[in-house]
């Protein structure tokens, strides 16, 4: 009731505690097609669904590489996500200029996350309307993080963000435990199958009868392996083998599911009994 006085400023708040234009810069991040991020004991992998806007134009880039050892998806806003690729971009060169290595990742997502977090307390911005999900590998291992346009960040196992992600969301959490002993190429498989999960019942029975090749854009960074976006050819490799291994749980939904409350949406999950002491949350919803 209180909406329509209190959402014209992003630094007003309501009495309920709430910034409106904060929630509805998270909202736009919804309305993007679905990406998928995942990690294994040696590598990080991006898997992203490419919708064109339209039939008469071609689908935008869903994936970013950012450094060697670094790369973002995107879900949202793509001019937004333009102007922090180009932040970070600008940082790890800064930094690789003044210390001759990488960036690490946990401190460049820290400095991500302050920048962002300014312009949700001054009325002369508004916040970034797209969410992140970077995946790099530094001294400490391959890193997933979500960003969140609240400039909330999480360092995740799993996590997939979107339009229709939690299918995605709920094959990652059935699957979790089996990811850290996966190997490269089932690693790349279960982020296929979970953005599969993503995909509309009447799309994805076309598909499985023949129809179209699923299109997606799938990225890999890890041990001895940089930030590569996997050409055409390899992503048809990787779909066939995908689909031969199958063990994929595919979730039926509806085509509003992401219009309905889900648990993420609503409360914190229960903690799974295995749980990755550096990871502060792996797959949730903020509030």
């Amino acid at each position: 009731m209180f909406r329509n006085q209190y959402d014209s400023d992003v630094t007003v708040w309501s009495p309920q505690g709430r910034l409106h234009q904060v929630e509805y810069a998270m909202a736009a991040v919804k309305l993007g097609t679905a990406t998928v991020g995942l990690k294994n004991r040696d590598y990080a992998v991006l898997v992203a669904l490419c919708k064109p806007a339209s039939e008469l134009s071609a689908s935008q880039r869903k994936i970013i590489p950012i450094d060697d050892h670094l790369g973002i998806s995107i879900a949202g806003i793509t001019a937004d996500a333009r102007v922090l690729s180009k932040y970070l971009r600008s940082e790890c060169l800064s930094y690789k200029h003044s210390y001759g290595s990488t960036y690490p990742v946990s401190r460049l997502i820290t400095n991500l996350g302050n920048k962002m977090q300014t312009t949700t307390q001054r009325y002369d911005r508004r916040p970034y309307g797209v969410g992140l999900l970077i995946a790099g590998y530094d001294e400490k291992g391959p890193h997933i993080y979500k960003v969140e346009p609240s400039a909330n960040f999480f360092n995740c196992k799993a996590m997939t963000i979107g339009s229709r992600s939690q299918s995605a969301r709920t094959y990652l959490e059935r699957h979790l435990s089996t990811f850290n002993a996966s190997s490269k190429d089932d690693i790349i498989c279960h982020g296929i199958h979970a953005i599969r999960s993503s995909l509309p019942n009447d799309e994805l029975v076309s598909k499985d009868d023949g129809g179209s090749q699923l299109n997606i854009t799938v990225a890999i960074v890890g041990k001895d392996q940089p930030f590569k976006i996997l050409s055409d050819e390899e992503n048809l490799h990787y779909l066939e083998m995908a689909k031969k291994r199958g063990g994929s749980i595919i979730v039926s939904k509806d085509d509003d599911d992401d219009d309905k409350p889900s648990p993420g949406d609503s409360e914190e999950p229960a903690p799974s009994t295995a749980r990755d002491p550096q990871v502060a949350v792996a797959t949730m919803e903020n509030p």
